[in-house]
């Protein structure tokens, strides 16, 4: 194991000082190593998300039960199977077909599977996720599923230089949330709603976010 990377414990500790009781950090760890990562576990932060399986592999395996694991990049329905063996949380359920899928490979190992619905809130045409007004039936769509269990929304929102410019986009994805909450689904706990990243994420707190996922903030920039 490398040297401890004082920036990483001192930003880690600075963010999880400031944010309000009950917000879950998620550290995103795409391009970082098992260093860094096992850094920042020192530091404080129990969860962690990834954006592709395959990079999640082995530093789950390395690590383990030592942290809570999140998938929070678009999840191909060919990555299911390692999907469910791996994370603990997914958050980027975006369709019908992958939640099936996710089910059958749950079913399969006796796992049931916390997710959460991923929303488009800037509906764009590039990013993947289910528009605000159609969040409700999809939601009570997936209560037919036995082994996956939404708990939440999540949403990206689209990127600006200026964080305020997304408040909109979280303010909807909010108001989603709230809908979904009022309509007491027996299988569906609307317990997260995970919003905001390393300049976004002050704006999504006051939005309402009790999840937030930061990597820059944390680790610096990454390599190119």
């Amino acid at each position: 194991m490398g040297l401890v990377n004082p920036k990483i414990v001192k930003s880690a500790e600075h963010i999880l000082e400031m944010l309000p009781p009950g917000v879950i950090l998620v550290a995103a760890a795409k391009g970082r190593t098992l260093e860094d990562v096992k850094t920042a576990m020192q530091a404080g932060i129990t969860h962690f998300g990834h954006n592709y399986v395959q990079e999640a592999q082995p530093m789950i395996e390395a690590y383990g039960n030592q942290a809570t694991w999140h998938m929070i990049g678009h999840l191909q329905g060919n990555k299911a199977e390692k999907a469910v063996q791996l994370f603990d949380m997914i958050e980027t359920v975006d369709s019908w077909r992958l939640a099936l899928k996710l089910e059958q490979r749950c079913v399969a190992i006796g796992k049931v599977m916390p997710v959460l619905v991923e929303i488009n809130s800037g509906r764009e045409i590039s990013k993947t996720g289910v528009l605000p007004e159609e969040v409700d039936d999809f939601v009570q769509r997936l209560e037919e599923l036995e082994n996956i269990r939404v708990q939440g929304l999540m949403t990206m929102g689209p990127r600006f230089g200026d964080p305020e410019k997304a408040r909109p986009y979280f303010r909807a994805t909010k108001a989603a949330f709230d809908r979904l909450v009022k309509s007491n689904l027996q299988s569906v706990s609307m317990s997260y709603l995970s919003m905001g990243m390393s300049n976004s994420y002050q704006v999504a707190l006051e939005e309402g976010a009790n999840l937030i996922r930061i990597g820059t903030a944390i680790f610096g920039s990454r390599e190119p």
